[in-house]
């Protein structure tokens, strides 16, 4: 079982429009909502590849049980520390050319009371769990080291896995992490550096792994994905297909690669995994997951290929 760890969920505002004009007038194509958070679409894509996920987190009270029957929706269960407030709401314009234009709302502090009870809520709900995954952006009033106090709350033997940048990554590395999967802009984020080619970028995974990372997994948007343990290096990459969104790619991508590293599999295929999901994610709109059917048929068309050490 696959425990997720959402600590700032959102409702996302999904606008599609023929063209975003800054300071003129819009028409508004299609609109969605989606109660999601990063570590919830991962809840939601284990349960879409027929796995079993666990969700928990920080919730609102106005406006959370939304969140609460969208996961029952899919089979996800559920049990979150709940404040004051509402959930915070993110508003994604997507234009003709699938160009994706963000507008991220704040959310409600949270106290260290709450803050307390998650840790212990987690080291609990990590007992019965092979792997545990915490993801995101953090809500106001938390530090970037609660990312560690919550991974070291678990215990050992766990899976730790964590998709986050910047010092909330630097925190869970401080936690012997098993998976971390940054994509290119977090990677540079987090280790103030710019990389260009495939050579650059695989160093700078393999920075993440004398930080403390067994496994670095790379998301690199159309170019596919890399994943590195130190003494193998692969790359795979994606399919040309329809992009309608790129919401929600990365969690997709997080939720096949961890079921696969539960199963103990070999690194290439935990990496090709993650890119059919990642790529299957982007062929829908206004949806924060993938259909099995499709993970399936571009899982069938992917190669990875193996790089040379640096």
């Amino acid at each position: 079982m696959i425990l997720t760890v959402c600590l700032n969920p959102c409702t996302d505002v999904t606008i599609e429009v023929d063209a975003l004009n800054v300071g003129k007038l819009n028409h508004v194509k299609n609109k969605t909502l989606s109660f999601t958070g990063k570590a919830l679409n991962v809840a939601i894509g284990v349960a879409r590849l027929r796995g079993q996920s666990h969700a928990t987190g920080f919730m609102y009270n106005e406006n959370g049980s939304l969140f609460e029957q969208a996961l029952d929706r899919e089979g996800v269960p559920s049990i979150f520390i709940w404040n004051r407030g509402r959930v915070r709401e993110n508003y994604k314009f997507i234009d003709n050319k699938s160009m994706l234009t963000e507008v991220n709302d704040i959310g409600e502090p949270i106290s260290e009371n709450k803050q307390a009870e998650l840790i212990e809520l987690v080291s609990n709900l990590s007992k019965s769990s092979d792997a545990v995954v915490i993801s995101g952006s953090l809500p106001r009033g938390v530090e970037s080291d609660y990312y560690t106090r919550l991974f070291n709350a678990i215990p050992a033997g766990k899976l730790r896995v964590a998709d986050c940048d910047g010092p909330r990554l630097l925190a869970a590395l401080q936690a012997d992490m098993d998976l971390v999967k940054p994509n290119k802009e977090e990677l540079q984020n987090t280790l103030k550096q710019e990389f260009k080619s495939l050579a650059d970028l695989l160093k700078g995974c393999y920075a993440l792994l004398d930080k403390g990372a067994k496994r670095v997994l790379l998301s690199l948007g159309k170019r596919g994905a890399i994943i590195t343990d130190g003494h193998k290096n692969y790359h795979c990459k994606s399919i040309n297909v329809a992009v309608n969104s790129t919401v929600g790619a990365g969690d997709g991508m997080l939720a096949a690669a961890t079921m696969m590293l539960e199963q103990d599999a070999p690194l290439d295929e935990i990496l090709r995994a993650g890119v059919a999901a990642g790529t299957a994610t982007v062929t829908t709109f206004g949806q924060i997951s993938f259909t099995k059917d499709k993970y399936d048929e571009i899982f069938s068309n992917l190669t990875v290929e193996e790089l040379k050490q640096i």
